[in-house]
């Protein structure tokens, strides 16, 4: 991902390095830091319930019976991807969704105590996760990273939105 192979008796030639460019591209920077934390949350944390699963599941413990569809932008997913998580966790036991007594096409979502449970067990992994990732980096227990993480993240949404570039 983003690094030389190594050579080993199979192998005869170095798998290519990314281009310079590349390297300097803060999307592909993104992108890999991205598929690395795929690759450990699954390993590490659990590979059934996703990352998106998990924001899911914490936000809605932040905000209890609150409608799905607000609780997409807070979870910085898109209502249909939502509806489609909030679909997988119900099933899964972990939500519960109730039409909203003011508007029947509202679906008022709350965890369950089996949801409740689970996101208390994967709360733990993921603490660890995090801190495992900044290990050895000389970020460790600097919240500024998840600070700049943020404010990338703000950035980049409204970017997408420009109609052009100026």
């Amino acid at each position: 991902m983003g690094r030389p192979a190594h050579t080993d008796e199979t192998t005869t030639a170095d798998t290519p390095a990314p281009p310079a460019e590349l390297l300097a591209a803060p999307g592909y920077g993104a992108r890999r830091l991205y598929q690395a934390y795929l690759a450990a949350w699954n390993r590490h944390v659990d590979p059934v319930l996703t990352g998106p699963q998990f924001a899911v599941l914490s936000t809605i413990r932040a905000h209890p019976n609150s409608d799905q569809s607000s609780l997409a932008g807070a979870a910085a997913l898109d209502t249909s991807t939502m509806a489609d998580l909030c679909r997988r966790l119900e099933r899964r036991g972990l939500i519960q969704r109730v039409e909203s007594p003011h508007d029947a096409r509202r679906k008022l979502v709350s965890l369950t105590p089996d949801g409740k449970k689970e996101l208390t067990r994967i709360h733990r992994k993921t603490r660890k996760l995090d801190e495992a990732l900044l290990s050895g980096t000389g970020l460790e227990g600097n919240t500024d990273v998840a600070a700049l993480l943020t404010a990338l993240a703000e950035r980049w949404e409204s970017v997408a939105e420009f109609d052009r570039l100026p």
